[in-house]
This record gives C-alpha cells, sequence and structure tokens, in this order.
C-alpha cells in the first residue's frame, strides 16, 4: 500500500516474469475496503477456501456491471488499449508494459531493461480520471 503498487507474481504470469503494477487513487481505495472486509490473507478471495477469485468470476462481476452484460476480461484489456493508443499521448511501449506485454523486437528488449514504473503510474492515474467520466 506504501508504494501504491500490487504485484503479481512471476508464477501467475504468462512470460514468468514478475508484473508490478501502479495504482490509482481509486484502485487503492478498492484494495483498502476489500482488505478490510478479507476473512483471509487473499483480499480478493474465491469461493473456494484459500484460493483467490478465479477468472470466470472476474468475468461475471464485470458483466454484472456492464450495459449490456456482454463485457470481457479481454475487451476491458483492449479497450485500455485502444483508448491509450487514440486517446492518450503516452509511448506504445509504455502502454504494452502496462498489459504485461513483451517485447518481441529482441534486439529493442535488450535495450529496455526498466519497467516505466512512473510513466505507467501516470498512464494508470489518465485511465482512472477517463473511467470517472
Amino acid at each position: 500500500m506504501k508504494a501504491k503498487t500490487w504485484t503479481v507474481p512471476a508464477e501467475r504470469m504468462k512470460a514468468g516474469k514478475a508484473h508490478v503494477v501502479p495504482l490509482a487513487d481509486r484502485a487503492l481505495a478498492i484494495v483498502e475496503v476489500m482488505r478490510q472486509r478479507a476473512t483471509s490473507d487473499l483480499i480478493f478471495a474465491g469461493d473456494v477456501e484459500d484460493r483467490p477469485i478465479s477468472d470466470t468470476a472476474m468475468t461475471k462481476a464485470l458483466r454484472l456491471a456492464s450495459p449490456d452484460k456482454a463485457a470481457t476480461l479481454h475487451g476491458l484489456r483492449s479497450s485500455f488499449r485502444d483508448w491509450a493508443g487514440d486517446k492518450t499521448n503516452f509511448e506504445e511501449d509504455v502502454a504494452e508494459a502496462a498489459l504485461a506485454h513483451t517485447i518481441r523486437d529482441k534486439t529493442k528488449a535488450a535495450y529496455r531493461r526498466e519497467s516505466a514504473l512512473e510513466k505507467r503510474r501516470e498512464l494508470m492515474t489518465a485511465w482512472e480520471a477517463y473511467c470517472n467520466g
């Protein structure tokens, strides 16, 4: 909470590398509420004891919150990427890093060693403002 980040462990990531997510104020507020409600070490616990919420349960919650009941997690990620590319001036690399996409170009990847955390923090704050209307 102090660092205002959420770290997804390497074993939960496709690329096998931990992903640090900068959290905007609204996300921090949600995490805090959920932390206070938690009955285990998991902030977002699933129906099965000692297991995190499943992708299926997250999709169900997202669909319940969407006007047409057709939203998906991939669609949410895609909407974020379209917004970042079409409506902001953030660099493509920053938006791709926010989605934990790996750089396929081996030469670029060799020179891109940092995570652009502070630029991604700015991006997530802008996304928060966009989502809040």
